[in-house]
């Protein structure tokens, strides 16, 4: 779901549907007829007659196709969490509090579709594109309802087993470490909705600098952090550096003191955070070629994954 909607962005594809439909429009155009309304209704929003003026109706069936893809992807999701919540509800195969747990994810799952129709319509009137706030809360709920969800798996499947409890500063900087990792996905979001990838595609200098100039040549000074694409973009690379240095450290400093679970966990989160790292220097120095973004935006997913696994392992957990 992640990676399509990544596709579904990278295509400009989001936009190609114009209305909400959460039922009707689980089904496609199936006659020219159908298709030729669904690009009229198209034509009459500002990305068409600004950037796609000249589209004919092969090219749009190619984004409508991604557009509907994402949003059928989304109604599985939806019904992968609706149905089995309620058989396992009935059938009383539930704890109070594993109901509550996934009760709240059921809400965020149907939120989540909310918030999509929500970022749609900030392109359909006065833009080209979505908001990129509304595509970066966008983007950060979808992490939060994967977090809930693997957290909750984690909860299920870890073996609760009599161990030395581990380092309290290696619990702590793993809190740390996946706050920073979800603040980078929200920044990552700011970065595909200002297209800021597409530009100073050069590392480690940006705009031929360690520090470039027009950092903060918005005013007011806050806005630079939202809709400045220099800023946006070099705060996604300090953030990345941050990160690295924190992995890094945490990994220096206690792989050797840590239970047998933990360490892999810490093994785990060395190798993801490794391999997102080398894939977002690849999709900047590509000028986000698709297959190297939607593979650095799947590896963002893996490491938020192994951040909560690390997490998970290193809490401190009382057997008395």
């Amino acid at each position: 779901m992640v990676v399509v909607g990544g596709a579904t962005r990278l295509t400009h594809s989001g936009l190609s549907i114009t209305e909400w439909q959460p039922i009707t429009g689980a089904i496609p155009p199936v006659s020219e007829e159908g298709w030729g309304e669904q690009f009229e209704k198209y034509k009459a929003i500002p990305q068409f007659r600004l950037r796609n003026p000249n589209m004919n109706l092969v090219q749009f069936k190619g984004i409508y196709w991604w557009e509907w893809g994402h949003r059928l992807l989304g109604r599985i999701v939806g019904f992968a969490v609706l149905l089995p919540l309620a058989w396992f509800a009935f059938r009383r195969r539930l704890s109070r509090t594993l109901m509550v747990r996934l009760g709240l994810i059921l809400i965020l799952v149907a939120g989540q579709g909310s918030l999509g129709w929500y970022m749609v319509k900030s392109g359909l009137a006065a833009r080209i594109d979505v908001s990129q706030y509304r595509l970066a809360a966008h983007l950060g709920l979808a992490f939060l309802i994967f977090g809930a969800t693997f957290w909750t798996l984690l909860n299920l499947r870890a073996p609760i087993l009599p161990a030395p409890a581990p380092p309290r500063a290696l619990h702590g900087i793993a809190w740390i470490l996946c706050a920073l990792i979800l603040l980078q996905i929200l920044l990552g979001g700011l970065v595909a909705g200002l297209k800021a990838g597409f530009i100073y595609n050069t590392w480690p200098l940006i705009d031929g600098r360690l520090w470039p100039q027009g950092y903060l040549s918005l005013a007011p000074w806050y806005a630079n952090f939202g809709d400045n694409p220099l800023s946006v973009q070099l705060n996604h690379r300090l953030f990345a550096y941050v990160i690295a240095f924190g992995g890094a450290y945490l990994y220096v400093t206690q792989r050797r003191n840590t239970s047998r679970r933990t360490g892999q966990a810490l093994d785990i989160f060395a190798v993801a955070l490794l391999a997102q790292l080398l894939l977002g220097v690849l999709t900047l120095l590509s000028i986000v070629a698709l297959p190297l973004a939607l593979m650095h935006q799947a590896g963002a997913l893996l490491l938020f994954a192994a951040s909560l696994n690390l997490l998970h392992a290193s809490r401190k957990v009382n057997t008395a």
